[in-house]
């Protein structure tokens, strides 16, 4: 046998085998079913969302004006350290930069205690977020068992979705199922 016989004869097994596999999977996979969600849309359409947004904005707001107070006491402590250093002796300058380093590391500690990874505000997010967000969960859990769908996709945060068709988008299902009909 040639060399081209036997590279033909190569593509007809391997053809052969690909068209059996392909013609055996439909026989073990069963279809499955998809839904999108839009995640910015069902929240947009909760009042307890919006409220808790609300709130966290203002808290917020109100930490962020004690940090910067902190922070101007210190800069107006160095402004005035400024201003007299040529008059004060070795060990009142000392004491001075001390005053000043410890109202900085004072707004500093405020800074990561409100806004820290692990701080005050995330803290707030968190208790007043999640008890939504598992409701959303459960509504939407329900609605997949019930219609037997595989996967829940985010139509909102998932940038790989190129195209959705409404047909599968439950936003409006899940919303009822909250109480919340559109």
């Amino acid at each position: 046998m040639s060399k081209m016989n036997h590279l033909k004869a190569a593509g007809v097994v391997k053809l052969l085998m690909v068209f059996c596999l392909m013609s055996f999977a439909p026989m073990t996979t069963k279809a499955q079913k998809f839904a999108l969600v839009d995640m910015e849309y069902v929240l947009k359409n909760i009042p307890a969302y919006e409220r808790a947004n609300e709130q966290l904005n203002q808290i917020s707001k109100k930490w962020q004006a004690e940090v910067e107070a902190l922070n101007t006491e210190a800069s107006t402590m160095y402004k005035n350290y400024q201003n007299e250093v040529v008059f004060l002796s070795q060990e009142q300058k000392k004491t001075k930069q001390e005053q000043i380093m410890q109202k900085e590391k004072e707004a500093s500690e405020l800074k990561k205690k409100y806004f820290g990874p692990e701080g005050e505000l995330f803290k707030k997010r968190e208790s007043l977020m999640t008890p939504i967000q598992e409701e959303i969960y459960n509504a939407v859990k329900e609605i997949s068992d019930l219609r037997g769908y595989s996967l829940v996709l985010d139509r909102a945060s998932d940038t790989a979705i190129i195209f959705g068709s409404p047909k599968i988008d439950i936003s409006n299902e899940v919303l009822e199922k909250l109480g919340y009909s559109k």
